[in-house]
């Protein structure tokens, strides 16, 4: 079991979202300088484009969770939703699925986008391990509960 506070994300996926997205910005960007028949308005198009490419790739590489001592705190792509460990009854990666779910107290599921299997299938079990081994560690549950 890993030491608290511990962060779970996809590193190489990050890597890549990241490169991806400046390479992008840099290219929209050096072909609007270069186009010579286009004027201000229209480079600045290319430029603002370019950065909104590079935005939305941001965002994908934000997910992550966070586990600490009072819960668990799960950054997906437009959402933050923070969790405290009794609410957390299942964590589940199965073969196929993009991310790990969370089955939480609630009778809902909520994907937690920081442990995918995408690049790095091997770390996303062993992270979701981790998580599910602190989770039925850390929750309160009443006798005979699964």
């Amino acid at each position: 079991m890993p030491d608290l506070p511990v962060t779970f994300r996809p590193g190489r996926t990050r890597v890549v979202l990241l490169g991806s997205g400046v390479m992008i910005f840099l290219t929209i960007s050096v072909v609007a300088l270069l186009l010579e028949q286009l004027g201000p308005g229209e480079r600045l198009s290319f430029v603002v484009t370019g950065g909104l490419v590079f935005w939305v790739l941001g965002l994908l590489s934000r997910v992550r969770v966070v586990a600490d001592e009072a819960g668990v705190t799960v950054v997906n792509i437009v959402s933050r939703r923070r969790l405290d460990w009794a609410e957390i009854l299942q964590v589940n990666l199965r073969p196929g699925d993009p991310w790990v779910f969370l089955n939480l107290s609630d009778g809902t599921s909520l994907p937690a986008l920081g442990i995918q299997p995408g690049f790095d299938k091997k770390q996303a079990i062993t992270d979701a391990t981790a998580l599910r081994a602190l989770s039925e560690a850390r929750s309160i549950r009443e006798p005979g509960t699964p």
